[in-house]
């Protein structure tokens, strides 16, 4: 079995070499976001330098209708939000499980996100993992790897800038919903 990929390592071409499986184009991430209600954040940090607290603070806020759940066995409270310390603590099966674990715990969270029913498993900007990919796709779960969920999220709701991107865009028309 090859090593994961390291972030420096990561290059779009490799996330052709699952046999079976192609990245989701725009358009099909765009549907996951839009028939998605529930994000569970597997690796959610109260550490306001992390990326994972960067992302909920945008899911948590009015430009997002989802219902989020935290999932890190370290932590007992994010932003007033209870933690689980795992996926099949949740009360619910969640749409999306959105990853912030080393490429190396890809695999079993993969297995996390099948056993707590998710429809869709996400990994962050970085991350990459074959196994993932093989475990979720043969068990009928979606696969987004190396894509932020908030960038997404923001770029198909044109909200990229008040995120802090240059769009290059200029209009007064907000987009209420993905």
């Amino acid at each position: 079995m090859a090593e994961p990929a390291t972030r420096d390592e990561l290059r779009p071409e490799e996330a052709e070499a699952v046999e079976g499986w192609s990245p989701p184009t725009a358009q099909q991430r765009r549907a996951i976001l839009r028939r998605s209600q529930s994000v569970a954040m597997v690796g959610a940090s109260s550490n306001p330098a992390r990326a994972s607290n960067f992302v909920a603070t945008y899911l948590l806020s009015s430009s997002t209708d989802y219902d989020v759940y935290f999932v890190n066995p370290r932590e007992t409270e994010i932003y007033g939000r209870p933690v689980y310390e795992s996926l099949a603590d949740l009360p619910t099966a969640p749409d999306i499980v959105d990853v912030f674990r080393r490429s190396e715990d890809l695999p079993e969270a993969a297995d996390a996100a099948i056993a707590a029913g998710a429809r869709t498993f996400w990994a962050q900007l970085g991350l990459w993992s074959p196994e993932a990919v093989r475990r979720c796709t043969a068990a009928g779960v979606e696969v987004v790897m190396n894509r932020c969920l908030k960038i997404e999220h923001a770029r198909f709701g044109g909200g990229l800038n008040l995120a802090g991107f240059n769009t290059g865009v200029i209009t007064s028309r907000r987009h209420s919903r993905i």
